[in-house]
């Protein structure tokens, strides 16, 4: 793919994410369960690589968070998990992986690492295994649909090539 289309890419899926997040979300307590987030970290993380995997999730996060839609804890859960998820793609080129990652970077790292900004910027001491299971449950839900519509694209990508070498 040019960069051109990844960049192109990039920004659709920034406008998708950003344009779902005040339909498709579920507060829990301090944080906001938004699994198209995971989706959308799932699908850059194996169509378009690291790099814009994490300027999607950047993009979005920063526009969640100045439409009012989104929360400070966007920024490492979301950044995080779509970076590993990118990188464990890129090194296997299996895309359970970015599923994986995606759960592990987002659901676990991207918890603790909100943990401190938690106690900072709200001035509570936010539950760490609070935010760790609704991180989870989110990404969970969210990298479970990714992964089963790529799994629906490749499918579907393979099929048109095969016919396409017949004709």
């Amino acid at each position: 793919m040019r960069p051109t289309q990844k960049l192109t890419l990039t920004a659709m899926m920034i406008a998708i994410g950003t344009l779902t997040s005040h339909l498709l979300y579920i507060p829990l307590g301090i944080v906001k369960v938004f699994p198209v987030q995971h989706l959308i970290n799932v699908l850059s993380a194996v169509l378009l690589g690291p790099y814009y995997a994490v300027a999607q999730a950047l993009g979005i996060s920063l526009l969640r968070n100045v439409m009012g839609t989104g929360s400070v804890f966007a920024f490492p859960g979301s950044m995080i998990g779509a970076l590993l998820a990118a990188y464990l793609y890129k090194k296997t080129k299996k895309m359970g992986f970015a599923f994986l990652g995606e759960i592990v970077g987002t659901g676990v790292i991207g918890a603790i690492a909100c943990y401190p900004i938690a106690v900072l910027f709200l001035g509570k001491e936010a539950a760490l295994f609070g935010l760790v299971p609704a991180f989870f449950a989110s990404s969970l839900a969210g990298a479970a649909i990714g992964f089963v519509l790529l799994k629906i694209f490749m499918k579907n990508a393979a099929g048109r090539i095969e016919m396409a070498g017949k004709l």
